[in-house]
């Protein structure tokens, strides 16, 4: 957190969706220098009143006009509304945080996760992304792993909560959950198979190479956050019946030689990373345990059994906060340090 002589207009846009209200919560729980906080979203939410620092927020439509005098806007609303509104906003003289996927691969656009590159939000930048959620928390804690001992290699199997679907998601878990529960019929409309008591090995639309697009993201988004295309990543996406926060499976292998302990040691020390790695007495990252908070939860580290320089470990965070809103709010704050407040 940065204390601050200053107070901003602050825009969010998407407010009334998952990740929009977690924004709203954490410039609240993060005391951010808000002078007037605008809430948007699309003509059927307008009216709605969402809580911030003990009164409310009205939401209003989006529209080309809403950003004047707007600071920084937080938006949270899609691609295709991204893509559309963000550079009206940078017109009007206003810094976007993006947390649609409508940015992130553009050359010019810095992708930031505040605790492992913050320097690349650079001098002049209008528009900056916010990464994708599995993305964010597996980088978060390799970043440490990559400064000490250069990583070669990268195998990832994600188990992600149905929050990162949205809300619609959320509401068919329960109902099926229910459903099956009580012996009735399930029926099916945000995935294309039961989620309930079910995993699927599908996020996003799959690609030519077999892949997931939420998959290659991964890819392609950890080569531009480390600034290194040589890493080479082998993800697998997996849907799991979880309502809240990521949990991740990762082997990592290097180029120099890793001792357990010392990567325990290197990872406690870390910013943003909380190690919890005592199996001893059960004590494991959890999904239950990570949900509401902004680390990154690391542990299960251990020496891989089939090749040297190889270690295995599990990582878990809450998909809507370190993911998206805290992460987001993160490089908000980074912008006011740039703005030398």
């Amino acid at each position: 957190m940065v204390d601050k002589k200053y107070k901003y207009n602050i825009a969010v846009v998407g407010a009334t969706g998952a990740v929009g209200r977690r924004m709203l919560v954490t410039l609240e729980e993060r005391n951010f220098p808000v002078d007037r906080l605008s809430a948007f979203a699309s003509a059927r939410s307008v009216g709605q009143r969402l809580p911030f620092r003990g009164g409310v927020v009205e939401v209003k439509e989006l529209r080309e006009d809403s950003f004047m005098g707007v600071d920084i806007a937080l938006f949270s609303a899609g691609s295709s509304i991204s893509k559309k509104y963000a550079p009206i906003a940078v017109e009007s003289g206003c810094f976007v945080i993006d947390n649609s996927s409508a940015w992130r691969m553009e050359k010019d656009v810095p992708l930031i996760i505040p605790e492992v590159n913050p320097s690349a939000l650079g001098e002049k930048c209008g528009i900056i992304a916010n990464p994708n959620c599995s993305t964010i928390q597996m980088v978060v804690a390799l970043k440490p792993i990559h400064d000490q001992y250069r990583i070669r290699k990268v195998f990832v199997s994600t188990y992600q909560s149905v929050s990162g679907s949205g809300q619609k998601a959320i509401e068919e878990l329960k109902q099926q959950s229910r459903n099956i529960l009580d012996g009735k019929s399930v029926e099916n409309h945000v995935y294309p198979h039961q989620i309930a008591f079910n995993c699927l090995p599908h996020i996003d639309v799959f690609m030519e190479n077999g892949y997931t697009k939420e998959e290659m993201k991964m890819v392609n988004e950890t080569h531009k956050i480390l600034s290194d295309s040589t890493i080479e990543i082998s993800p697998t996406a997996v849907r799991v019946p979880v309502f809240y926060s990521h949990s991740e499976s990762v082997r990592v292998e290097t180029e120099l030689p890793m001792e357990v302990d010392e990567v325990k040691g290197l990872l406690s020390k870390s910013p943003g990373i909380s190690l919890v790695d005592n199996p001893g007495e059960n004590e494991y990252p959890l999904a239950v345990d990570a949900c509401g908070k902004g680390e990154v939860f690391v542990g299960r580290v251990r020496a891989d059994l089939t090749v040297d320089n190889a270690i295995n470990f599990w990582v878990v965070s809450d998909n809507l906060l370190k993911g998206a809103a805290y992460n987001a709010v993160q490089i908000a704050e980074l912008v006011l340090k740039r703005l030398g407040n």
